[in-house]
């Protein structure tokens, strides 16, 4: 009656101690972890938290399959993990052995992973010699040595005797010799998984020792028992009242209790978003994050995806979620509503922004509606809703001819340019210098582009020759920007202005022609005014007819610009 007393304090002290541990890893009252809110698992505020099992024995009533028993009424292993009583004490108990080997197995199956803080085995004999306890994670599938005890370690398991455990093996199992007990017929034996291992006490933040106490099936394994001096044949057998299994229900800190599935399945109560017979995955839909175990200090729940209510389904990728400072890893997936993009935060293309309406609503993407005529696509500015329209046609959708153009029948070109007076008839209209030959003779004819010609200008550019109107004294040509070599001013590809006066024009230099390409090189601010705005032309400019072959030689030109080439080049021509 004693010893068993003895038995249940030491198994109440090691329940004790676990929660002790768990709490003090911390600084927490070993007495608070649980707290007796309507769900453990959140605060009163309704934030996640911290959250755990009771301590239970894991055995009760669980079924224990065994290699051997004596056959005799009263020592069945049914009675192994039943309630233990002193007033009705049950024992199990092995077939006599007479020669060896003297093998004989116990395993329990816990029917899902529990986190053990010890095994404990009541003896209604002797303890053996030597024995071993192994561990399941995988429900028996695979087997791991949990613990070995023996007189002779080293003969028996090839183990040294009580190895030293560090940082670097809290994994391994140690061998020991067994305890002497005063009753050698009522002896006890407990096996605590964390004695003895270094990060004991920070256990809620040891992945290592996590995986080390968890098991779904434990066996038992007396392989020698005690060898008796008596010269007459020997029998041997081995003999146990109580098996128990301490410890709770793994759920990795985001359930505070087990329950019975709807197959009869043991699993955890999740909560945090979580899911699983551990709750060792986010559920669907909460993937913002990867999935991490618990801590007191971080409940670390699932987080949905934002997907601004236009997606059911999402994934997580790391590489997001480390970019983001690791706030955000989800992608959404078939996002619906004409919505697109990580979050179905834009609209996909033919579709543009609703801003009278939130991003979350369903209706917050309008369709392009872009003319199938006047429109060169079937999409349109995100924000604006405007189409991108054919040349000489205008309006959101493209439906209607700009100013200057009229409507053809032609679905290639729906908006043609309405016929204005001939730029030649108005040159030769103009009065020009009397002797055109003497007056361009710097620059006529003179057609060779080279790095001197290139380096001495303040722009080189690419254009397209559009229209031309007449303004005062100056030809004023709608050009359309098309390369950008060199420029000491900032200059945008576009539409643009080429000005050149009425004098220069007369003379043909420069010449130039509506509808041509040509490659001007020139100076800025010859006639620049409030009502001049744009690149300005005169006889002294470089125009020549555009040729692709020449794209090369000004990209060498650019090249030799920003080596410095250039100004040794103006300093050759000065000289």
């Amino acid at each position: 009656m004693k010893d068993f007393c003895e038995f249940l304090l030491v198994c109440w002290l090691v329940g004790v101690a676990l929660v002790f541990l768990e709490a003090t890893a911390h600084d927490a009252n070993p007495f608070s972890v649980q707290s007796s809110s309507p769900d453990p698992c959140y605060s009163e505020s309704g934030s996640a938290r911290y959250c755990i099992p009771e301590f239970v024995n894991a055995a009760f009533s669980q079924e224990v399959t065994v290699s051997s028993m004596c056959g005799r009424r009263g020592c069945s292993h049914t009675h192994l993990t039943d309630l233990n009583s002193a007033q009705n004490l049950t024992c199990w108990q092995s077939e006599m052995l007479r020669t060896m080997p003297f093998n004989v197995t116990l395993t329990l199956s816990l029917g899902k992973k529990f986190e053990i803080t010890y095994v404990s085995l009541h003896f209604c004999s002797e303890k053996p010699d030597s024995m071993a306890i192994y561990k399941s994670m995988d429900y028996g599938r695979s087997w791991t040595p949990f613990q070995f005890y023996s007189s002779q370690c080293r003969r028996v398991y090839d183990q040294p005797n009580r190895a030293e455990i560090t940082k670097l093996n809290e994994q391994e199992p140690l061998c020991m010799e067994l305890p002497n007990s005063a009753d050698t017929s009522n002896a006890i034996l407990v096996f605590s998984t964390l004695d003895g291992r270094p990060s004991r006490s920070n256990f809620i933040s040891s992945p290592v020792l996590q995986d080390w106490v968890t098991v779904t099936d434990i066996r038992v394994t007396f392989n020698r028992p005690k060898i008796s001096k008596d010269t007459r044949e020997p029998a041997y057998f081995y003999a146990v009242s109580d098996f128990q299994v301490g410890g709770r229900c793994k759920c990795n800190g985001h359930a505070h209790r087990c329950i019975r599935d709807k197959d009869g399945k043991m699993v955890c109560d999740c909560k945090h978003n979580t899911e699983g017979p551990e709750c060792d995955r986010c559920k669907p839909f909460h993937y913002d994050r990867p999935w991490q175990r618990a801590t007191l200090k971080e409940a670390n729940e699932c987080l949905p995806c934002n997907c601004n209510l236009h997606a059911r389904r999402c994934r997580f990728n790391m590489e997001l979620y480390k970019l983001s400072g690791r706030n955000s890893g989800g992608v959404c997936m078939n996002c619906r509503h004409n919505t697109a993009g990580r979050h179905c935060h834009y609209c996909k293309e033919g579709y543009y922004r609703d801003m009278s309406r939130q991003i979350t609503h369903r209706k917050a993407c309008i369709a392009c509606d872009c003319h199938p005529v006047g429109a060169a696509g079937k999409t349109c500015n995100q924000t604006s809703g405007q189409c991108q329209c054919k040349d000489g046609v205008t309006g959101l959708t493209c439906n209607r001819c700009a100013k200057g153009y009229q409507q053809s029948r032609s679905p290639v070109a729906p908006c043609i340019k309405i016929p204005t007076i001939n730029p030649t008839a108005v040159v030769s209209s103009t009065e020009g210098p009397a002797d055109c030959e003497s007056y361009c003779r710097p620059a006529k004819g003179n057609l060779k582009i080279n790095t001197k010609k290139y380096c001495k200008k303040d722009y080189a550019v690419l254009v397209s020759v559009l229209d031309m109107e007449t303004v005062g004294d100056w030809a004023k040509f709608s050009i359309s920007l098309v390369s950008v070599y060199k420029s000491r001013e900032p200059l945008k590809r576009g539409e643009n202005a080429l000005w050149v006066h009425m004098k220069d024009l007369a003379c043909k230099c420069p010449r130039i022609h509506l509808g041509k390409r040509f490659l001007i090189l020139g100076s800025t601010g010859g006639g620049a005014s409030a009502e001049r705005v744009g690149l300005f032309a005169d006889k002294n400019s470089l125009v020549i007819q555009w040729r692709d072959i020449w794209t090369r030689r000004l990209r060498k030109f650019q090249r030799r610009e920003k080596k410095g080439k250039c100004s040794a080049a103006e300093h050759t021509h000065d000289a």
